[in-house]
């Protein structure tokens, strides 16, 4: 309690020691909360009454809107109408068009400083924010273009958290000349034009009171016209962000655009779709889970037409400017292990209105495509050997060279051909020189082979070459690894109490998240799944779930994500069904 004061007298030193007291409690009790935002930051929240009154995110306090009503003071102020405040509290920004201009200015504020967002005509603040730019900036800019990131509102869930109460009204602070000098002007021309008020406002629970004439004067000369049309600022806000966003992109080559689409999609996805708990995380899984799901309407993403070419070269790059880090876990397969969350470009990030609003429209679309799966096309290959280089030097291969089965069988045939290898009298044998005596035979069987069956000729020659394969995963570069690909590996354990476990392993193999698989079955089969490490291995995991559930494991890998049987282990240990009778 003692260390929550003194950090609260570090971020707000314009609280008394009174106000403080108050603030913090020394007997009243508080309570501590862990939760996590839809970001998925970790979040300490500290409650007191029943009411959230301060949260912390990386060790920065930030008050509540139920701390700003009862200190409205606390922060500097920047005001704007209350038609914008459904947009804050929807998960938008504040852009500089929805600010309003006091007739006495704005309050001096550098870029970074935490801010508080009020409503015309009353002082109680109804939103948390932290300036983009500084008022100077602000005024340079034309009052265009982003001016806070809003990180808390009026009924959003952390509000919700406490009592509801609705904001109170609180007159706006004016000088006594100013006060005089409006009701003057009140009474001048009082029956000429009407008090406009937002008492009736249904995004509001308290009545906001009356706009002096002198702010509609200043909010008329602001908007160009004699009177306030108060639905045209958020809409002015949104039209300014979407001018400025056409401008930019008509001057940039399609190259450009889709480096700036990935970029935006990319950080769009760490912000706002993974979590810590994620990683690892497959890259593929990255790219086809996260950030297609943030790309906007009516676009696109494809790696071909930007200047990366490949995805693997755009995390790399990304690496490189030590955003994330990528580690090959399993031999081929990459995945994002580490993100640096406090990195500048992640938390100065802001979702464009564009792409928040797709967002928004597509969120019951979003978690199908997320488990839209296909695939990956694999290709058994064949590396030349030392051993293997005399059969295959006269077609102009050599060591380490790639085949795959066709090319391996056509150049067979080919050598065979060429140096008159075939048995005259029989043609469905090949007769054995030396160099495939060397290459294909033991030495036990040097002395005792002469001809070869063309099967197991073929048969011979591509169990002598070094075992690769292809996979091609959807809408990325082909990947070579070494090695027979493993099979995804079904077993069933007996744990105690005679209790059986189905285990899966190599899901990473073919692009699967194990964290999605489980999640998947978990809700199947209503069974407890667990991600558990692959005993002897420090990186690979497995998903562990109760019971024999290699039925539906069938269903899914075979007919919802199309694996051929070939790659899956184990399925014949499936449970019997019994017969209907």
């Amino acid at each position: 309690r003692r260390k929550l004061r003194t950090d609260v007298a570090a971020a707000f030193p314009n609280l008394s020691a009174e106000q403080l007291t108050e603030f913090i409690p020394n007997k009243e009790e508080l309570n501590v909360i862990k939760i996590y935002s839809h970001k998925g930051e970790a979040v300490t929240v500290y409650m007191n009454s029943r009411n959230p009154i301060l949260f912390e995110i990386e060790k920065a306090l930030y008050p509540t809107v139920y701390t700003l009503w009862v200190y409205p003071d606390l922060l500097p102020a920047f005001s704007t109408w209350p038609p914008v405040l459904q947009k804050l509290a929807g998960g938008a920004d504040l852009m500089l068009p929805g600010v309003v201009v006091p007739p006495s200015g704005f309050p001096q504020v550098e870029r970074g400083t935490l801010c508080a967002v009020t409503l015309l005509g009353n002082r109680a603040p109804v939103a948390v924010a932290v300036a983009t730019m500084s008022t100077a900036e602000m005024l340079a800019a034309g009052m265009k273009g982003k001016g806070f990131a809003v990180l808390h509102t009026y009924m959003d869930h952390l509000w919700e958290y406490g009592d509801k109460s609705c904001p109170p009204t609180l007159a706006p602070l004016v000088t006594d000349s100013a006060e005089k000098e409006s009701a003057e002007d009140e009474e001048d021309i009082a029956e000429k034009e009407p008090v406009i008020s937002f008492s009736n406002d249904p995004l509001q629970c308290a009545d906001l009171g009356d706009l002096s004439l002198k702010e509609q004067d200043s909010c008329a000369i602001l908007m160009g016209k004699e009177e306030l049309n108060e639905s045209r600022a958020a809409e002015t806000a949104q039209d300014a962000n979407t001018e400025v966003q056409q401008e930019a992109e008509d001057s940039r080559t399609p190259q450009e655009q889709m480096d700036a689409l990935f970029n935006q999609c990319f950080f769009h996805a760490l912000k706002c779709k993974v979590k810590k708990s994620d990683l690892p995380l497959l890259t593929s899984t990255f790219l086809r889970s996260h950030m297609f799901s943030c790309c906007p309407a009516g676009q696109q993403l494809d790696i071909k037409k930007s200047s990366y070419k490949k995805f693997s070269k755009f995390l790399q790059c990304m690496q490189q400017r030590k955003i994330l880090q990528v580690k090959e876990l399993n031999k081929g397969v990459e995945s994002i292990v580490e993100v640096d969350w406090k990195h500048p470009d992640i938390k100065a990030f802001a979702v464009a209105e564009g792409f928040s609003s797709a967002s928004a429209a597509q969120d019951s679309k979003s978690e199908d495509r997320e488990q839209v799966y296909h695939a990956p096309e694999i290709i058994p290959l064949y590396g030349v050997s030392a051993k293997m280089v005399p059969l295959f030097q006269e077609s102009g291969h050599r060591k380490g060279s790639i085949l795959t089965s066709n090319e391996v069988r056509n150049i067979i045939i080919n050598y065979v051909k060429t140096n008159e290898l075939v048995d005259e009298t029989n043609k469905n044998f090949v007769k054995v020189n030396a160099i495939l005596c060397d290459c294909l035979l033991d030495k036990s069987e040097q002395d005792e082979i002469s001809n070869l069956k063309w099967d197991d000729l073929l048969s011979r020659c591509l169990g002598r070459l070094q075992p690769l394969h292809q996979v091609t995963f959807f809408g990325q570069e082909p990947i070579v690894r070494k090695g027979n690909i493993e099979p995804i590996d079904i077993t069933i354990a007996q744990r105690s109490s005679n209790k059986k476990v189905t285990i899966i392993k190599n899901l990473e193999l073919y692009g699967l998240d194990p964290q999605c698989v489980a999640n998947i079955l978990q809700q199947k089969v209503q069974a407890s799944a667990t991600i558990t490490p692959v005993p002897g291995t420090k990186d690979r995991v497995q998903v562990q779930i109760q019971g024999n559930q290699i039925h539906h494991l069938a269903k899914m890998l075979l007919e919802e994500y199309q694996l051929p049987r070939k790659y899956i282990q184990g399925l014949e240990k499936a449970p019997k069904l019994g017969r209907k009778k």
